[in-house]
């Protein structure tokens, strides 16, 4: 009996150790982490302002701390284990992402990453970080996004990657940043609309060849789970009943319209920009990872948090406010889903 006990015992501490996964739950979590940049000033980009001779006065303390924090941040999503797949947004190249897998609390989930440069001017892209040991990629390629209105604008590409999990069960993952919304929300408006049109031609590809694909879509749309380029362009909505095969289910839907729940405040209100989005089959997969209507998560730790004073409510604690460094994490909070399986 004591030979089976410490046979046990030395088991679970080598799965500790090597990082092992020991729960049977997939984490996918998003998360716009707010001007992740090293300190060089790199030429084809206009990244000065992230410089040690700028304003901002970024430096490598301010930049190890940013670091840590969302290594926490990250940390705190998977209660027992680290997230299996990590989109993120805001990204200046793989440098930082190189550093970020290398803290301490994320070194032991041996991360992978996929990132591709991408033709925005200030130079940040999307990027996915997936545990090698959990997911294999088998395919990513960058999709762009253009502008018939306007051929001289720029947007970040969206992050395409394919793979198969230890299970051999083939995911289709996206990684968004839509164009933001300065300048006005509906005179930016056409610009969103254009990016849901190049994502939902590409998940119309995947699903002519594989009715059944599980399609995990999730990023920084700019944009509510109701605003035109979400919920008709992008055929993402929260039907429960009668839905074609071909919509997608809003995991955030609810959150927002009913909860009132959000990932990013502005001026005292929640919105809900950042999504987390799945094919039908994800939903009603018979076998293999699911999710159920309500899986949708939002991480809102105190920590992440300040209270602000002219709105007296706890909103997410970012890095810089213009030229002024507030020291937190990230203006965004981060969304995820934990499928499992029957």
């Amino acid at each position: 009996m004591k030979k089976m006990i410490l046979c046990s015992l030395f088991i679970t501490a080598s799965l500790m150790l090597s990082g092992q996964k020991n729960d049977p739950g997939f984490t996918i979590a998003f998360y716009n982490v707010e001007n992740l940049f090293d300190l060089e000033d790199h030429p084809e980009t206009q990244d000065e302002e992230f410089t040690p001779g700028s304003d901002k006065a970024w430096d490598m303390e301010k930049y190890q701390k940013k670091l840590d924090d969302l290594s926490a941040v990250i940390r705190a999503i998977g209660k027992e284990e680290l997230p299996e797949i990590i989109g993120l947004s805001e990204v200046e190249n793989k440098k930082v992402l190189d550093d970020l897998i290398q803290t301490k609390r994320l070194r032991r989930g041996e991360y992978g990453i996929v990132h591709y440069e991408s033709p925005d001017l200030r130079g940040i892209d999307c990027a996915l970080l997936y545990r090698m040991q959990d997911f294999h990629v088998i395919s990513s390629r960058a999709i762009p996004v253009s502008f018939p209105f306007d051929s001289t604008e720029t947007v970040r590409d969206i992050l395409y990657v394919e793979g198969r999990t230890r299970e051999n069960e083939r995911l289709h993952f996206f990684v968004n940043h839509w164009s933001s919304r300065y300048g006005g929300e509906k005179e930016t408006e056409p610009k969103r609309i254009f990016c849901a049109v190049a994502l939902r031609k590409e998940v119309d590809a995947i699903l002519n060849k594989e009715a059944g694909a599980k399609i995990i879509i999730m990023g920084d749309f700019n944009d509510e789970p109701t605003n035109r380029s979400v919920f008709e362009m992008l055929l993402a909505n929260n039907k429960r009943k009668n839905a074609g095969d071909r919509e997608l289910f809003n995991l955030m839907y609810d959150m927002h319209n009913i909860d009132g729940e959000g990932s990013y405040n502005y001026q005292g209100k929640w919105n809900m920009l950042d999504h987390i989005i799945v094919s039908r089959a994800v939903i009603n997969s018979p076998a293999g990872l699911r999710c159920d209507y309500e899986s949708g998560r939002i991480l809102k730790e105190e920590f992440m948090m300040y209270l602000q004073e002219e709105t007296q409510q706890y909103v997410p604690n970012r890095t810089y406010g213009g030229p002024e460094y507030y020291g937190g994490i990230s203006d965004h909070l981060p969304v995820f889903v934990t499928l499992t399986r029957d």
